[in-house]
C-alpha cells in the first residue's frame, strides 16, 4: 500500500477566484498551474477484515512538479521514500530496503491520479483517460470546495475512482479508492504556485549499493 497510493499527489489551499463547478476549477488548474511545490499529509485506510478494525496509516512529506512530465515526492514520515519522474523514467526508492524500482514513465502514468493533478497538459488529455464529472454533494459542502469525480475508462485499471476537491482553481483534497477497497485521502498545504524550480531537481541516480529493479 505504501507504493500503490504514492503516485498520486499535488498541491494546495490558496485563495483563488470562485468557480461555478468542479470541472471549471479542474480546467483552470490544469491551464494555469504549470509548476509548484507543497506539503502533504496522506491517510490510507485498508478495508476491515472479519472481526478486525480497518487499518489506517498516516504519512507526510513534500511534493514538487513541472507540468507535464516531471515531479518528485519525498515521503519523510513515518519512513523515507522518494518517487521521482524525470520525464523518461519513474524512480521509486525505498530507503529502509535500500531498493530502487525503475519503470518507463510513459507506460504507467496515463490513468493514474498524478495524471489528473500534475502531468496532463490539458483537460482533453485527461478526458481521454477518465470519465470526469462534477461531484457536488451535501457531505462535502462543509469544506467549501468544488468537487470532481474521475473514473478510469480502462476496465482493468486498479484505480476505481478519484475525487478531487478544489478551492478556486487549486487542488486542496485528493481522495482515491482502488479495486481492493483501499482508500487514501491527501490534503495539501503551503503551496507555491508556478514556483521557479530547477529541472535538475528531478534528476535521480540510484544510491551506491542499492538493489535496482527495472520493469
Amino acid at each position: 500500500m505504501r507504493i500503490s497510493f504514492s503516485i498520486a499527489l499535488i498541491a494546495a489551499c490558496l485563495s483563488f477566484p470562485t468557480f461555478a463547478s468542479g470541472l471549471e476549477s479542474l480546467e483552470s488548474f490544469v491551464k494555469t498551474v504549470k509548476s509548484g511545490r507543497a506539503n502533504f499529509v496522506q491517510t490510507a485506510t485498508s478495508p476491515a477484515k472479519a472481526g478486525q478494525v480497518a487499518r489506517v496509516k498516516t504519512s507526510s512529506g513534500t511534493f514538487e512538479f513541472i507540468r507535464p512530465n516531471r515531479f518528485r515526492f519525498l515521503y519523510q514520515k513515518p519512513f523515507e521514500q522518494s518517487i521521482v519522474a524525470d520525464g523518461q523514467t519513474l524512480w521509486l526508492f525505498d530507503v529502509d530496503l535500500n531498493q530502487v524500482t525503475a519503470r518507463k514513465q510513459a507506460q504507467v502514468m496515463g490513468s493514474t491520479p498524478i495524471a489528473l493533478v500534475a502531468s496532463a497538459p490539458d483537460l482533453r488529455a485527461l478526458q481521454a483517460e477518465f470519465v470526469i464529472t462534477d461531484a457536488a454533494s451535501a457531505d462535502k459542502a462543509s469544506e467549501g470546495l468544488q468537487w470532481v469525480l474521475a473514473t478510469p475508462r480502462a476496465k482493468d485499471n486498479a484505480l476505481r475512482s478519484v475525487r478531487m476537491g478544489f478551492k478556486g482553481n487549486t487542488l486542496s483534497v485528493l481522495e482515491m479508492e482502488d479495486s481492493f477497497g483501499q482508500q487514501s485521502v491527501l490534503r495539501f498545504s503551503s503551496f507555491e504556485v508556478n514556483a521557479g524550480i530547477d529541472a535538475a531537481t528531478f534528476a535521480f541516480k540510484p544510491p551506491a549499493g542499492a538493489d535496482v529493479i527495472r520493469q
